[in-house]
């Protein structure tokens, strides 16, 4: 369980990332990429991704020997170059003792560049420019619009919570399961305990990930937060030239239906006979749908309506145009 204290000053300094982190998006399917649960889910991708990086990107490999990246990998600049220019204006410091904790428990030695990065060798750090921009370029590039409309949609819909119910129901609500006690933030996460005396928390929300949030605590930063956003799925290219494929890899084509059929309202029983699935399923996808904000339901006597939200209609109208909804 992770839990954060917040003072009265940090309150003030809640702030959601205005645009997505292209570092940390990589990082995030980069994470996604090497897990080894759910093949049903990410096999396909996984597969696609290995084969496709190049072999300028592997040096990424040798900084998670056991699974655990180094801190100053976690970088939330705005554009692919700032992230790239501030991985390189790490610490020496801090380059050398997160080297040393995440090879601390590996037992197979540090590779020749690593150690050399490790000393500050200038050849070091150009070998891992090139690896994050090999795997960005191969990996998040392709989808990195969309990446960018679905940011949009996901800060839209916090500022949304705050305005009508304050930060405290925006943080309530960031992930399933967390929770605001007094001034202690908790949700299912890394163990521990963090006290941020007045430099408040970055939240960024990340959509190639479906585990637990991250937390990054740099010295001299806010404390970040990245989560995941929405239904999770990995995104994959558009090579069809349909922009609604490209979503539908996101919320699948279940939901995706389920999405474009909402501009009127549906019970979860009328839904599922119009996808030829039963209650139960149509009930899945409503549930997903609406824990990402894009659909609302309402109990009326022994029946639920459900109706897209105004950010489910600006999500679709953004990847989709005019496509009038599925009768």
């Amino acid at each position: 369980m992770t839990r954060i204290h917040f003072t009265a000053a940090d309150f003030t300094q809640v702030r959601f990332a205005p645009r997505p982190a292209p570092m940390q998006e990589l990082n995030a399917a980069l994470m996604t990429m090497c897990r080894p649960d759910q093949e049903l889910l990410f096999g396909r991708w996984r597969r696609r991704v290995l084969r496709s990086l190049p072999v300028t990107a592997e040096p990424l490999g040798d900084l998670v020997p056991a699974a655990e990246a180094p801190l100053f990998l976690d970088v939330f600049s705005d554009t692919l170059e700032k992230g790239l220019e501030t991985v390189r204006a790490s610490r020496p410091e801090l380059v050398r003792s997160e080297i040393e904790r995440v090879y601390a428990r590996s037992a197979a030695p540090a590779p020749l560049w690593l150690r050399n990065l490790h000393r500050g060798d200038a050849d070091a750090w150009q070998v891992l420019r090139r690896a994050q921009h090999a795997a960005f370029d191969t990996v998040v590039r392709p989808v990195w619009g969309l990446v960018q409309d679905l940011h949009h949609a996901e800060f839209t819909r916090h500022a949304v919570t705050v305005a009508e119910h304050g930060i405290g129901a925006a943080l309530a609500s960031l992930v399933p399961g967390a929770r605001l006690c007094d001034d202690v933030w908790e949700f299912e996460g890394p163990a521990g305990d963090f006290v941020l005396h007045g430099r408040g928390v970055l939240l960024l929300p990340t959509f190639h990930w479906t585990g637990r949030p991250a937390v990054a605590d740099l010295p001299g930063h806010p404390l970040a937060v990245t989560y995941p956003a929405g239904p999770g799925l990995p995104l994959a290219p558009d090579g069809a030239g349909r922009t609604d494929d490209a979503l539908a890899a996101v919320l699948g084509r279940t939901r995706l239906d389920i999405l474009f059929r909402l501009a009127e309202e549906h019970t979860t029983s009328g839904l599922a006979r119009r996808l030829g699935v039963s209650n139960a399923t149509a009930s899945a996808h409503a549930t997903a749908l609406r824990g990402a904000g894009l659909i609302t339901s309402v109990r009326a006597g022994r029946a639920v309506l459900h109706r897209r939200t105004p950010l489910g209609s600006l999500l679709v109208q953004r990847r989709t145009g005019t496509r009038a909804a599925s009768g």
